[in-house]
């Protein structure tokens, strides 16, 4: 939360500690320019790939994050010393990623392959001593399996949002909806034999588009005894990077970019660790409410599906109608590299609502590990 006040501080020119965004007047029609908006460049996203088996489970995250980098720079025409911070999103890298992003700002994000995702690495012992900090270490299926029984959500219901997942991003792919914001990445891999061979990797790796109700039904549940959460209903493990040129409008303005989208508001909650996966469901109140918004006046939510479970929770809580919910799919079809994810939620979010033309809004949207939510509302300038 401090960081993100930090770097909106920048971009807007205003104190970090002040409310900068949290006094929005309610509206009802869209707000006027302002110079100080931050707004959205562009961005651009890696092809997802499967971790462990896909095209980039021997490339390291500072490779695709450079690519990523070096693709938004080159596409608006900036010189990377026209840049004013760059904050990096990552989990699973030592050092909390410190090192990585350094590296990958130098070589102009998130490998699961190469991480270790069982050490949760240096914590006191006194964690012990207190429910809720014990309630952090929780692992994330077991978190689903909270979600499913304290609120009942059914296995069927979490098939039933898997399959439409797939559906959407089996269809949003064949339709070529991803090809302008990925950037391909040639790297190199080893096969079966050890054998070293360059490949490119340009397309997302795990839509499934024959997937059925029957296929997900006969998947065992894979974190507990008569759960309910299965890989089938579950984000996937992967690989990839994703990355947002942001500025203020003023800024935007001078040097002639584009402005694909506006930031509008945005809210980091607290939930209980051990059914973490709400966090979406208090966020994007919160989130719209700084924006003098509805779920109404939403046009798409861009819902990380971490898990069927907590999406569906989070959707039928709001009252979302659930063509407005991921209309291309999300980390159930495509994947959740976990610190790429909110940037290609946003990314996905203002081109899909760049093609439907019209001013709009949008939410972005996240639950967090350790019982947190996190939410963003984007506002679509119209073409």
């Amino acid at each position: 939360m401090w960081r993100l006040q930090v770097v909106l501080g920048h971009l807007t020119g205003r104190p970090e500690s002040g409310p900068a965004l949290q006094a929005a007047p309610s509206y009802s029609s869209f707000p006027q320019a302002s110079a100080a908006d931050v707004v959205v460049v562009h961005g651009r996203r890696t092809a997802i790939g499967k971790a462990g088996r896909g095209g980039f489970k021997d490339t390291t995250p500072d490779e695709l994050l450079s690519a990523v980098l070096t693709a938004v720079l080159q596409d608006v025409k900036l010189r990377p010393e026209q840049l004013g911070d760059i904050s990096v999103g990552n989990v699973l890298q030592p050092g909390a990623g410190a090192i990585m992003a350094r590296i990958a700002q130098f070589l102009r994000v998130e490998s699961m392959s190469l991480a270790n995702r069982g050490n949760p690495g240096n914590i006191t012992s006194r964690l012990l001593e207190n429910e809720k900090a014990r309630d952090c270490l929780i692992p994330m299926g077991i978190t689903s399996e909270n979600v499913a029984e304290k609120f009942g959500i059914s296995r069927e219901k979490q098939d039933t949002f898997a399959l439409a997942s797939q559906q959407k991003a089996a269809r949003a792919q064949s339709r070529g909806c991803f090809r302008a914001e990925i950037v391909p990445v040639t790297t190199t891999i080893h096969d079966d034999k050890g054998i070293k061979k360059s490949i490119t990797v340009s397309q997302d790796e795990g839509i499934r588009p024959n997937t059925t109700m029957e296929g997900l039904a006969k998947l065992k549940p894979a974190f507990k005894d008569g759960g309910s959460t299965m890989a089938g209903n579950s984000s996937q493990v992967s690989d990839g990077a994703a990355a947002v040129l942001l500025a203020r409008r003023s800024k935007a303005e001078e040097l002639g970019l584009p402005i694909l989208g506006v930031l509008r508001s945005y809210a980091v909650v607290g939930v209980p660790p051990d059914v973490m996966g709400i966090g979406p469901a208090y966020a994007i109140p919160a989130a719209l409410e700084k924006a003098g918004l509805t779920v109404n006046d939403v046009d798409i939510f861009e819902i990380n599906e971490a898990f069927a479970s907590q999406a569906v929770y989070c959707v039928e809580k709001l009252g979302i109608p659930p063509e407005k919910v991921n209309p291309l799919g999300g980390a159930v079809a495509l994947g959740h590299p976990l610190g790429c994810t909110g940037a290609r939620q946003v990314i996905m979010l203002l081109n899909e609502l760049k093609r439907r033309g019209k001013r709009a809004y949008g939410v972005v949207s996240m639950c967090v590990g350790t019982g947190m939510g996190a939410a963003a509302v984007f506002e679509y300038p119209g073409n």
